[in-house]
């Protein structure tokens, strides 16, 4: 059984074959990748070592202390967070194989292909579809919508409707894009940030390999169900430092600026700052049921509370900052690799923040999950559970 202590041996072996000052970064990865320190949870050859979850802190504390490169996991997140976990319970050794190693790495960034124009709160409404040649390939014609990091994406995981004639949920699979393919047009969605980290994404007659279903023909809904499960937790249940994420700003400012106290935004901020360590604590608690196995819907609930304390949390420090607060920087449409929460202006992390109660799932769709699976409340009444797609009203 793979060990702390045995996981230290694995890592300085492979800091001494790879040491960090002279091998290219790309290099390095893809060594720790091979060497089973990349996720020592997930299974030998897929860049783990079937070790404990909860061990790999001890991975990362090692190579910190070398000064490693890492992975640059915000730039990759909905591949690490979403695309890989999905992969690695529904994919083929093949794809398996194919896939996870320059995922990991970052060599190849991925994004999600869900929500659509018409089906985004009901995201099994979806209407894209996606018909197969004989025995051959898959010809998808469609509109998705809310991408992120499609601009910068190689791969995105896509679900499509395959069967019209059965109940929404049924008849849906699951794919991988390669988002260079002919037929995939990426468009910007500008936001009130001026950033246009999402997308609007146009498929058209872009065909896809059967060797790159994932899970069987119809059984999208219940494979999506592990991207989104893993979406909720890595929205919510992000690792932080005590005063990390928003309220680190806020607590910044109040220390350095007591010109600008009042007795009411005192009050406000520690209320606020005790539910950030609440929500923390809270994470690092859901991440240790994790060793476990999948996330199940507990995820719903960590992603609804970040939503809210954000925007929160975001509000006062606006209200701190009096005019300052609502100064902004620049209105230019920017194309970001990565999406900055705290290295900007009160004023950005306010905008930005009224995008937390609507990506990932929204709010209320979360309510829902949380009242029937985590709480167990009867579902509220759905008429259109039992009928074929193609006879929804739409």
């Amino acid at each position: 059984m793979t060990d702390a202590a045995e996981l230290k041996r694995r890592t300085a072996e492979l800091l001494a074959a790879h040491p960090p000052a002279t091998t290219e970064r790309l290099d390095f990865l893809r060594a720790r990748f091979d060497a089973g320190l990349a996720w020592v949870h997930y299974p030998e050859g897929l860049g783990g070592l079937g070790a404990a979850r909860s061990l790999q802190p001890v991975v990362d504390a090692e190579l910190e202390a070398a000064g490693a490169p890492d992975n640059a996991p915000r730039r990759n997140g909905i591949g690490l967070g979403m695309a890989a976990p999905t992969i690695l319970k529904y994919g083929t050794e093949e794809q398996k194989q194919r896939y996870l190693r320059p995922l990991w790495t970052g060599e190849e960034v991925w994004c999600q292909l869900f929500s659509e124009p018409g089906a985004g709160s009901d995201l099994a409404a979806l209407g894209t579809r996606a018909v197969r040649e004989g025995d051959g390939d898959w010809v998808v014609n469609g509109q998705k919508v809310w991408t992120s990091s499609a601009h910068n994406a190689r791969w995105a995981i896509l679900i499509a409707r395959t069967d019209p004639d059965v109940p929404k949920h049924a008849g849906i699979t699951y794919f991988l894009c390669d988002m260079t393919d002919p037929g995939v047009d990426v468009r910007p969605l500008r936001q009130i940030t001026g950033e246009a980290e999402f997308n609007e994404v146009f498929l058209t007659d872009v065909r896809i390999p059967d060797a790159r279903r994932l899970g069987d023909i119809g059984d999208g809904w219940k494979v999506a169900q592990t991207t989104l499960n893993n979406e909720r937790v890595a929205i919510g249940g992000m690792r932080l430092p005590r005063e990390g994420g928003m309220i680190g700003p806020v607590s910044k400012t109040w220390r350095e600026r007591p010109e600008l106290r009042t007795h009411d935004l005192h009050q406000r901020l520690l209320k606020l700052w005790v539910e950030a360590e609440v929500a923390r604590l809270t994470g690092e608690r859901l991440r240790q049921q994790l060793v476990a196995g999948q996330p199940g819907p507990e995820g719903a609930g960590m992603k609804l509370a970040f939503a809210r304390l954000n925007q929160e949390i975001s509000g006062l420090e606006v209200e701190l900052r009096g005019e300052e607060g609502l100064l902004y920087d620049d209105w230019t449409m920017r194309r970001p690799e990565l999406v900055d929460f705290t290295g900007r202006d009160a004023g950005y992390r306010y905008l930005r923040s009224k995008g937390n109660s609507i990506e990932g799932g929204t709010s209320e769709v979360l309510l829902n999950i949380v009242a029937e699976r985590v709480l167990g409340l009867p579902s509220e009444p759905r008429t259109d559970k039992d009928v074929a797609w193609k006879d929804l009203a739409r």
